[in-house]
Formats: C-alpha cells, sequence, structure tokens
C-alpha cells in the first residue's frame, strides 16, 4: 500500500519526461500540461476530471491526455493504481504525424481512456526499455508506439469552444498572468485591465482553459518552477522566482500537479546525480 513514485527524462528522445508510480491517497489537484499525458494503468483504477467529465481508466487501459487540458487524478478503488506515464511535447507528436502525412494541427485524442492491448503492451516494453536506460530500444519503442496512438486514436485538434465576446480578453488575461506570477492581480483588477466585467471574464476564462484564474496561475508557476529546477535553480530561490510564498508552498502544490517533490524532480531532470525517488 506504501506510495511511490520516479520521475525521469528519457534517455534518448528530447523534451519527453516519463512518471512510475503508485499512488493510494494522493490526489492531482486540477492542472494542465504544456504537452501530451500517456500512460497505461498497470494495476487499481485512476478516476480523474477532464474537462467536466469523470473518467475511470482499469488495469490493462490507456490514459491520453491533451495539450493544456485541465484534468485531476486520484484513486477509483481503496488500493489505489500504479501506472506508467510518458509525457512527450507538442513538437514530438506533431513531428511524427507531419512523417505520417496527418492533416496539419496538432494532434488531438477525442477519447481520454482507451482499451487497446496492443498499444498497452508496446507502451510497457517502452517504459521499461527507457527505465534500463536503453537509449536505442526506448527511442526505436518510442517513436513506434506514438506513430501507432496517433494513427490509431488521434484527430486533428479541435478550436477552443470560446464566447467570441470573450477570446480577446482571454488572451490578454493570460498575457498578464504570464507576465505577473510573482504579484498576480486580483479577478476584478484583471478584468479591469482587459476590458471585461469580473463574471464575463472567469466564465470566458475557464471555458477557455478548464480552469478559473487562480487555479490556471499555480499551474503555470509549477510550470515555470520545472523549467529553473531543470536548469539548476535550488527549490528554495525557484519559490520565490514563480510566486509561492515559500519553499513548503512549492513543494505542496508541485506534488498536488507533477507527482514527486521538487528536489526528486530536480535530481531526475540531471541537474543532480540520480538517486532514489521512492519516497514521496
Amino acid at each position: 500500500m506504501k506510495e511511490q513514485a520516479r520521475f525521469w527524462r528519457h534517455p534518448a528522445v528530447p523534451e519527453t519526461d516519463l512518471l512510475k508510480a503508485r499512488y493510494v491517497t494522493h490526489r492531482f489537484t486540477r492542472h494542465a500540461h504544456d504537452g501530451y499525458a500517456i500512460g497505461l494503468i498497470v494495476s487499481g483504477v485512476e478516476e480523474f476530471d477532464y474537462k467536466g467529465t469523470l473518467h475511470r481508466a482499469a488495469a490493462g487501459e490507456l490514459v491520453l491526455v491533451n495539450p493544456d487540458s485541465a484534468h485531476t487524478g486520484q484513486a477509483g478503488t481503496p488500493g489505489g493504481w500504479a501506472y506508467r506515464m510518458l509525457y512527450p511535447s507538442i513538437d514530438a507528436l506533431a513531428g511524427i504525424a507531419a512523417e505520417l502525412g496527418m492533416p496539419f494541427g496538432t494532434p488531438h485524442f477525442p477519447e481520454q481512456v482507451a482499451r487497446d492491448e496492443q498499444l498497452a503492451a508496446l507502451l510497457g516494453r517502452t517504459h521499461q526499455a527507457a527505465e534500463r536506460g536503453d537509449a536505442l530500444a526506448a527511442s526505436t519503442l518510442s517513436r513506434t508506439l506514438f506513430a501507432r496512438l496517433l494513427t490509431r486514436h488521434a484527430a486533428p485538434g479541435p478550436a477552443a469552444i470560446v464566447p467570441d465576446v470573450g477570446r480577446r480578453a482571454v488572451r490578454e488575461a493570460l498575457d498578464l498572468l504570464h507576465q505577473s506570477l510573482v504579484d498576480p492581480p486580483a479577478l476584478d483588477d484583471l478584468a479591469g485591465a482587459v476590458g471585461s466585467r469580473p463574471f464575463a471574464l472567469l466564465r470566458a476564462f475557464k471555458a477557455a482553459t478548464g480552469m478559473p484564474p487562480h487555479a490556471y496561475l499555480t499551474s503555470l508557476r509549477v510550470r515555470q518552477a520545472c523549467r529553473l529546477l531543470r536548469s539548476g535553480v535550488p527549490p528554495a530561490r525557484v519559490a520565490a522566482e514563480v510566486g509561492f510564498t515559500d519553499q513548503a508552498h512549492l513543494n505542496r502544490h508541485f506534488k498536488r500537479i507533477v507527482g514527486v517533490p521538487p528536489a526528486a524532480y530536480q535530481r531526475a531532470a540531471g541537474t543532480y546525480k540520480t538517486g532514489d525517488l521512492s519516497a514521496i
């Protein structure tokens, strides 16, 4: 029943992270990734809300989460769940899609839970090769996996459904939040800065991102924290630079979104000597 997690960088595929974990009581808060989250449930059941719809993924099933799509994650049974995850970038999958002659645009997975025994087995072998550090096998299997996922389960990306009147305001609000990680404006001030009313902005913002502005900001801070940790910035300094009150505040939100603490993430990213990442 012990919770364990290991997070590391792919040994041969650029901009791709991996996670091997077992969770029982851990809950991922609502967040979004820059790239894709593609995984295999090894045992148990994961339950997650994705854009307002509750999904359950059981052992042997694939989890397919699109970029910038708000979702959560928690145990779907008392015993929790174990899974293997890959986090490829948009460029990685878009490049493969282009080579396959798929329609131009960011690939999109319309179904978030899929049962595909062949691909589940391939994902397991791919992940294990990456875990062993076998660069040739891991890179070959990863590209084969991504190509088959795209041909079997992907479609051209849909346009975001956002009320016309709110699109400009949301775009400007997003720009302001990106520029104001440390000292963000209150909702009323944010709405005033983009020429909108607070409730109208809130409604349009949630329609566009799946999250209210404060939750989006937390997810954005964690994304920036990941970049700083990979570059070698100490966690305490990272906390201050991205707007968290202290390192404990960073640790709490980081683990809720990434699944491991900042120090473990930094070790896995190669900044420090890789060690045991099981203690969470």
